[in-house]
């Protein structure tokens, strides 16, 4: 069905069909015996892919990333699609609009898209009351994570500023989430990626993390990284991480590269700035996640993200070293039965391997070599 709809949606401006697509999990959303029915049918239902991590019970290790649903209006919506797992936001402190349109592109021949939205959302405050206001996290089902990033008037120098505006969205993003996920690698908001330099991530990181204890009850607490940090400076973030005592990484948000696509140069060009997701970022995906498990070791959560179309590629990044994976350009071109049709790929897989859980399958040490079973591996 959504094969006979893509063709009309992709020939309207892109946000244009984000809008009609929200639009079209409103009935979801709002009715719960069709929601009902809707989960009936499409939520993972095989302990076999059941995941914990963060003290948390994920009925699959499938999320939606964040950035589909910036202002938490389709998150009961989207759990009963399947999804094991949903991120809202990114939220800021201060409510603001997207950067100045056209904003947002789609790359065919790459499955890719690139935007430059540039966090556009109501405001932590509205978004938290809006999901408190439906139920909270437990009316949703499944774990539900709120990404927070920086106003765009809140200064970086000196970095005060900046650190209370994440406080800000932080205080209201702990009030309705399981978990908070720390965006400081979107492309899309002026100089955020240097707050992934080691100085000034450890006085914000430190500080939400001294706020988390303060509060009680603490959360588990991310930080999401670019796909373009060199060795070195992955190396220095993630010791960070280690200091601060995270709970767990995702990698990885957009790239700013434009190397090795299909869509012509120029037509690339024309799109101008902004961060590329999809397929080409597959591979740097599952180079980061690999690199951070080498690095971490077993003591946080890794969340993989980049180019997810298939319960297989999800497979890569769990053997890869995820716990737990994301997908949002692919949702896009794949369409509402997508999530599943990879929880129920993924249940075949495990079946297929003879292990008794995914977890089972994907354990370290001793997973690459289950993986080769399967027939595929990382």
């Amino acid at each position: 069905m959504y094969r006979l709809v893509r063709p009309l949606l992709f020939a309207l401006p892109p946000s244009l069909a984000h809008e009609l697509g929200m639009l079209a999990l409103a009935p979801i959303e709002h009715a719960a015996p069709l929601r009902a029915l809707v989960h009936a049918r499409l939520a993972p239902r095989d302990g076999r892919i059941a995941v914990r991590a963060m003290g948390l019970d994920f009925p699959s290790p499938l999320g939606v990333a964040g950035g589909f649903d910036k202002d938490a209006r389709r998150a009961r919506a989207l759990a009963a699609l399947g999804f094991g797992f949903v991120e809202l936001g990114t939220v800021t402190a201060q409510p603001q609009a997207a950067n100045p349109s056209p904003n947002l592109f789609r790359l065919p021949a790459d499955r890719a898209l690139i935007n430059r939205l540039g966090f556009p959302n109501q405001g932590a405050a509205r978004v938290t009351e809006r999901l408190l206001g439906r139920g909270g996290a437990a009316a949703v089902g499944v774990p539900v994570g709120i990404s927070i990033g920086k106003s765009r008037v809140a200064p970086l120098d000196p970095i005060e500023p900046a650190i209370d505006d994440y406080l800000a969205s932080f205080r209201e993003a702990r009030r309705a989430a399981d978990f908070v996920v720390i965006n400081v690698s979107s492309p899309n908001t002026k100089d955020l990626r240097a707050m992934q330099g080691p100085a000034i991530a450890r006085a914000l990181l430190s500080a939400i993390a001294r706020e988390n204890r303060a509060a009680g009850a603490p959360l588990p607490l991310l930080i999401k990284v670019a796909p373009d940090l060199g060795h070195e400076e992955l190396e220095a973030l993630l010791a960070v991480v280690e200091e601060v005592g995270l709970a767990g990484v995702i990698a990885t948000n957009t790239t700013v590269r434009r190397d090795g696509l299909a869509t012509s140069p120029e037509a690339v060009e024309a799109m101008g700035a902004g961060g590329l997701s999809g397929p080409p970022l597959r591979q740097r995906s599952l180079a980061m996640v690999r690199r951070i498990r080498a690095r971490l070791g077993s003591n946080v959560t890794v969340i993989g993200a980049g180019g997810i179309e298939s319960a297989e590629h999800a497979m890569d990044q769990l053997q890869a070293g995820a716990d737990l994976v994301q997908i949002y350009t692919g949702f896009i071109y794949g369409g509402p039965l997508l999530p599943a049709a990879i929880a129920r790929g993924l249940s075949d897989l495990v079946a297929r391997s003879g292990a008794r859980s995914i977890q089972d399958l994907v354990s370290r040490p001793g997973g690459a070599t289950r993986a080769a079973m399967i027939g595929h591996g990382a």
